[in-house]
């Protein structure tokens, strides 16, 4: 499923209209003679399963998030929600728009060079001059949540023919293509002021615009490949420099059916965590922003959920045809 509109409404109605269009087959007979009896063929479209919470569920989840959203993919049913729309600091789960951006840009073989300028935060420890490929800085954006690599990424950006806006190069180019980027998957409530999510007056997101951004995201196969990656050692082109990368999510490994996909974190923002699941053919995507205890709050919605969710499917009959 696209997941390029941040309304669910739109997502439901998109689902639908999909299915209901899907070309039916009919069996084709010869011509009836009188005495015989019309057969009649009944026409129905089966829709995807759509999760159903029953009477009987009694207790919710109590989280100290402060926004949060749980979607099924497949039909676009919100399986949980808490201040959905609220504008909070998303901290490092801003990687995920400069994952997009820089995948968007850069070929991933490409080779950057690494500047001398200060970076705070998280770092997987790139050095000044040191010369590593695209790839290995992803890993290092999305495994590590490195602060380093999202500013090489952005520092070596030049604005390609394609956006008219040739000689536009570096982080402040980079960064505008990002919030560009974020206009163009529907994420109405976002905006970004640097690539690596340090808190700032202008920097925020909501748990509706990362659950959809994320889901998008995992229908790229070397991001979703990177996000499930527990630990990997990556090395500077020339092999002298080592960074070995441990996943923060720990979640990954854990919790059944746990793919990804980012954390974040910083003390104003405080714990971030958009994680997507397949289990059972069901696939699930929480955002939960402002958290005591992200990995721990996760875990309990996601088991709350597939614990108490029916997934039915929908069968609509579109009509009879008599032949």
């Amino acid at each position: 499923m696209n997941f390029l509109k941040s309304n669910l409404l739109y997502l439901a109605m998109l689902a639908f209209v999909l299915a209901a269009t899907t070309a039916v087959s009919f069996n084709i007979k010869s011509p009836q003679t009188a005495d015989e009896t019309p057969s009649v063929l009944v026409q129905k479209k089966y829709f995807p399963a759509r999760p159903i919470l029953p009477n009987g569920v009694k207790t919710f989840p109590v989280l100290s998030g402060q926004a949060i959203l749980a979607l099924d993919l497949d039909s676009g049913v919100t399986l949980y929600k808490k201040n959905p729309d609220f504008q909070v600091l998303p901290a490092s789960t801003t990687k995920i728009i400069t994952a997009l951006v820089a995948m968007d840009y850069y070929d991933p073989e490409s080779e950057l060079v690494v500047s001398n300028e200060p970076i705070d935060g998280q770092k997987m420890g790139l050095i000044q001059g040191e010369k590593i490929k695209v790839r290995d800085l992803l890993y290092g954006l999305l495994v590590y949540s490195a602060n380093d690599a999202a500013e090489v990424l952005a520092k070596n950006y030049c604005a390609p023919r394609s956006l008219g806006e040739v000689g536009l190069c570096g982080r402040d180019s980079f960064v505008s293509v990002m919030n560009k980027k974020a206009q163009e998957l529907g994420l109405r409530n976002t905006k970004f002021i640097n690539p690596s999510g340090l808190d700032g007056n202008f920097h925020y997101s909501t748990a509706r615009d990362l659950a959809i951004v994320s889901a998008e995201a995992m229908e790229n196969p070397f991001f979703a490949q990177i996000v499930s990656t527990k630990q990997i050692t990556v090395k500077s082109t020339d092999q002298k420099i080592v960074h070995k990368l441990t996943n923060i999510n720990e979640l990954l490994g854990k919790v059944d059916g746990v793919l990804g996909v980012k954390t974040g974190w910083t003390e104003n923002a405080r714990e971030n965590l958009v994680t997507y699941i397949e289990r059972d053919g069901k696939k699930v995507i929480i955002a939960l922003l402002g958290s005591q205890d992200r990995f721990g709050e996760t875990e309990e919605l996601v088991n709350w959920i597939f614990e108490n969710y029916q997934w039915e499917t929908v069968v609509y009959e579109l009509g009879k045809l008599s032949y």
